[in-house]
C-alpha cells in the first residue's frame, strides 16, 4: 500500500499510519544495531544522533498509535503492514551503506518522505475522519518538521567529517 493521491477512509488512514509505525520501529532497530555495533571509543556526536533517533522514533510511534486508537478501526496484523513496508521502503540493510551516517541519513530521509506525502494524501482529501483532521494533520505536520530536523543533524555532522 503506498501513500497515494488521497485518503478515502479511517480504515485507509489507520494503514498508513500503521506503516508509519512500521517505519518508526526500521529507525529505532537500525539507530540500536548501529550503537552497538560501533567501537568503545564511539564519537560523542554519532552516540548522541543515535540516541535521540532511537527515542524520536519511540515518541513517533507512540503519537502514531494514539492517533490509529481515535480511529476506533480493526488493525492489521503486524506482520502484514511489515511486508508492506518492506517491499516498499526496506529494501537496505543497516550495512548496505558507507557508514552510520549514510544509513541514518537514508532513514531519516525515507520517514520525512513518507510523512510528507501522507500529510499531502490528507490535505487532497475531502474525507471526513473520526479524528480531528487538524489534530492528525499537526501530529503529523510535528513529526515531518523532527524527521526534517534529524535529516538536518546528520547532515551537519558529515559535513564536519
Amino acid at each position: 500500500m503506498s501513500v497515494g493521491h488521497s485518503v478515502q477512509s479511517d480504515d485507509q488512514l489507520a494503514r498508513l499510519l500503521q506503516i508509519g509505525i512500521v517505519l518508526e520501529e526500521v529507525v529505532e532497530a537500525r539507530a540500536y544495531h548501529h550503537y552497538r555495533s560501533l567501537d568503545e571509543e564511539l564519537d560523542e556526536d554519532i552516540e548522541e544522533l543515535l540516541e535521540h533517533a532511537a527515542e524520536e522514533s519511540a515518541e513517533h510511534r507512540e503519537r502514531l498509535e494514539n492517533l490509529i486508537e481515535g480511529l476506533g478501526v480493526d488493525s492489521v496484523p503486524f506482520d502484514e503492514i511489515e511486508s508492506l513496508v518492506e517491499a516498499r521502503y526496506g529494501r537496505t540493510q543497516p550495512n548496505d551503506f558507507d557508514g552510520v551516517l549514510y544509513d541514518q541519513l537514508c532513514n531519516e530521509e525515507t520517514a520525512y518522505k513518507f510523512y510528507d506525502d501522507l500529510i499531502k494524501a490528507i490535505e487532497d482529501s475531502d474525507t471526513e475522519f473520526s479524528l480531528d483532521r487538524e489534530e492528525l494533520l499537526d501530529t503529523l505536520r510535528t513529526i515531518r518538521e523532527e524527521e526534517a530536523e534529524g535529516v538536518r543533524e546528520v547532515t551537519e555532522i558529515m559535513e564536519e567529517r
